[in-house]
């Protein structure tokens, strides 16, 4: 193959783009990212400034965390019974409001961390039922092949805006104080609204089919908790797609340091507790990883073998964290060659995560049914979102314990010897190739009884 050629099929695949609907959500979401993530940036500052605690800005944690899980499910699930386009208006419409929302109580200077920790969390109720539905959208605007490219492209941006945002966010709070940051939020979000609203009506699949406005969902009049049950039992049918948030959990859970960085930087890089050079470009490691990995995501959204792919994408994961835990272990309180070492680590790590998700994203839109498309999604939203934060108090007590860098290393073994298992128990995993590729392997089918 030329050089062209093969640089050609390692980029990533842009033809989503060709698609309208999707092309406008995606150039919107260049916008609404970056003000979402000076929002993330700005609302443990203001919560630390108002009550000079970091316990507070832990019990942020609490505050978004209930709610995601809970309208994640619920939303999920409301996404399979109503209009998906009507869903996503509503909680757009609702993001800006807890936007605007957030600038008043800054310019007002009420400086109320309980006012402010109840707006957060109806903002990510809002976010919890915004999030599923967007990603459900995607299978009904872009052609089934593309999903994974689409998945890619949507995920670069986020990761992107995860570099570029709290970059902002640093600089510009001490110029322009909390408001202004809320409030650029709320007028980004008004990008994303104006995709919303020319997207075209998405019913749900059975009222598509009958041409009937109904609110049932795919099995029947069940709604409200049942309806997020069924979402369950369905996933428990499908051991492949379960298996794909199994191995997704193992590698967050086990291998997510992000809790040992103030530790890693200031004990074992020597810098001070005010942060430093490599306490920011560990920080921005992993994003800028996950951004490279999205450029160069072409030959990963072609992949025949998702499967596999997803295992060795998490078992590459699993390996960089452990040359980072076992770099951060050799420096010794040095910031020199070692600590370059991890963050190129971290970086690497972030790439194969990247690779990870994007396949695993794929399989899951792929193989449901768009009846159980948002409450898949629902779930999905929680596996990715609490992983990460079970990391956190685990890496967190043992690094206290034993130290960052063998907490990160072992962190990373762990990974590796928990996916190997999980896949010995269930190896069709291994061979699920993609019912678009015509290829019919019943050892790698997605459940006992039916393929989707």
């Amino acid at each position: 193959m030329p050089a062209s050629g093969l640089l050609r099929s390692l980029l990533a695949d842009t033809t989503p783009l060709e698609h309208p609907h999707f092309r406008r959500l995606w150039t919107a979401n260049i916008i609404t990212v970056i003000g979402a993530q000076l929002n993330i940036i700005v609302v443990p500052l203001q919560i630390y400034d108002i009550t000079d605690s970091s316990a507070y800005v832990g019990l942020a944690g609490a505050f978004g965390l209930v709610p995601l899980v809970i309208f994640g499910l619920y939303g999920g699930a409301l996404s399979d019974r109503m209009d998906r386009t009507k869903l996503l208006r509503i909680t757009t419409v609702g993001m800006i409001v807890t936007a605007v929302a957030f600038w008043a109580q800054a310019a007002s200077g009420l400086d109320n961390v309980w006012l402010l920790l109840c707006v957060f969390a109806v903002q990510q109720a809002f976010f919890a039922v915004n999030q599923p539905t967007r990603t459900a959208v995607i299978a009904r605007i872009v052609p089934l092949g593309k999903i994974g490219a689409a998945t890619s492209l949507n995920m670069t941006v986020t990761q992107a805006g995860a570099i570029l945002g709290p970059i902002l966010g640093g600089l510009l709070v001490p110029v322009t104080g909390f408001a202004w940051l809320y409030l650029i939020d709320a007028v980004c979000l008004l990008s994303t609204l104006w995709a919303v609203l020319k997207l075209p009506a998405m019913p749900p699949t059975d009222a598509a089919s009958s041409g009937k406005d109904s609110g049932k969902d795919a099995a029947g009049d069940r709604g409200g908790f049942r309806s997020v049950l069924d979402g369950f039992v369905y996933l428990w049918a499908m051991p492949l797609l379960l298996m794909s948030f199994l191995v997704d959990i193992i590698a967050m859970t086990f291998g997510m340091p992000r809790a040992l960085i103030p530790e890693i930087s200031t004990v074992d890089f020597g810098e001070s507790g005010d942060g430093g050079l490599f306490y920011a470009l560990l920080l921005a490691a992993m994003p800028a990883g996950a951004v490279l990995g999205g450029v160069f995501s072409g030959a990963v959204t072609r992949a025949r073998r998702q499967g596999l792919g997803i295992v060795v994408s998490v078992i590459c994961w699993g390996a960089a964290i452990i040359v980072m835990g076992l770099a951060v272990t050799f420096a010794d309180g040095q910031a020199g060659l070692w600590a370059w070492v991890a963050v190129i680590s971290f970086l690497v790590g972030g790439t194969a995560d990247m690779f990870s998700s994007v396949q695993r994203n794929a399989m899951l839109q792929e193989a449901a049914d768009d009846r159980m498309r948002g409450r898949l999604q629902g779930v999905f939203l929680i596996v990715v979102a609490g992983g990460p934060r079970l990391a956190d108090m685990l890496h967190g007590w043992i690094g206290s314990w034993i130290g960052a860098g063998p907490a990160t290393a072992i962190g990373g073994v762990l990974v590796i010897v928990g996916v190997l298992i999980a896949v010995a128990s269930v190896p069709a995993f291994l061979r699920y190739v993609p019912a678009r590729f015509g290829v019919v392997d019943s050892s790698a089918d997605l459940s006992d009884t039916e393929r989707n």
